[in-house]
């Protein structure tokens, strides 16, 4: 894989520890730097202008979640690994929402951290097995007596969970590629590059499990995202 350089925001030192410890003597990872707090995050990702963000939530000076906001709508190129304590399906969606690619516990830290960089780097959304399971449970049957929905009618709402968070950049790039716009005018619309737009495309694409303009937007309208 094509070397990759990473900026880790975490206010706590034994975890900022355990990172470096693990990626400190990767060849094919640059850790940039560790910044303890929101602020210093944000003003070390504009300048450091990493490939991967591995960030907490629960920060000093603010949210985690700001920074990945922050993150998709400067540098959507970026891959966002969030590193938490917070399993919970409020934070995970906000994160996704936000931008974020990959959600691990920061009790699954036991797992090879620079492999799980590598999955995001490659296209992947890592993700804890526990937070899966949570997400999988909404979909079990009813405890009272319900039989659940079918094996296929789970199939397609788990498909459907997959792709419920598109950022709003990405979000904005679909609404106005189902209008008609070329994406060089999208670029033009939203005073953009025409690389970060075809980067929201390839972000748009990957979540919707789509490869092309046409299967994006039947999608978006199949889950009543866009409207005829």
């Amino acid at each position: 894989m094509t070397p990759f350089s990473v900026l880790i925001v975490e206010d706590q030192a034994r975890f900022r520890e355990a990172f470096t410890h693990a990626l400190g003597s990767v060849p094919d990872i640059e850790l940039l730097g560790i910044a303890p707090d929101l602020p210093q995050g944000r003003r070390m990702f504009d300048q450091l202008q990493p490939d991967v963000l591995l960030v907490d939530l629960d920060l000093p000076g603010g949210s985690g979640i700001e920074l990945i906001r922050h993150a998709a709508q400067t540098r959507p190129q970026c891959e966002v690994m969030v590193i938490s304590v917070f399993g919970d399906e409020q934070h995970v969606v906000a994160s996704i929402e936000a931008g974020a690619t990959g959600y691990l516990l920061k009790d699954s830290l036991a797992l090879d951290l620079p492999g799980q960089l590598r999955s995001l780097r490659a296209g992947g959304s890592p993700i804890s097995p526990v937070i899966a399971r949570r997400l999988l449970v909404r979909l079990a049957p009813g405890a009272q007596g319900s039989t659940g929905p079918s094996p296929e009618a789970m199939a397609a709402t788990m498909a459907d969970e997959e792709v419920v968070a598109l950022s709003e950049q990405e979000s904005r790039v679909l609404h106005l590629a189902a209008k008609g716009f070329t994406f060089d005018e999208i670029a033009q619309f939203m005073q953009v590059s025409p690389h970060t737009v075809m980067t929201y495309v390839k972000r748009v694409y990957r979540k919707l499990h789509v490869r092309s303009k046409v299967e994006a937007i039947y999608e978006a309208r199949r889950l009543g995202w866009l409207r005829d």
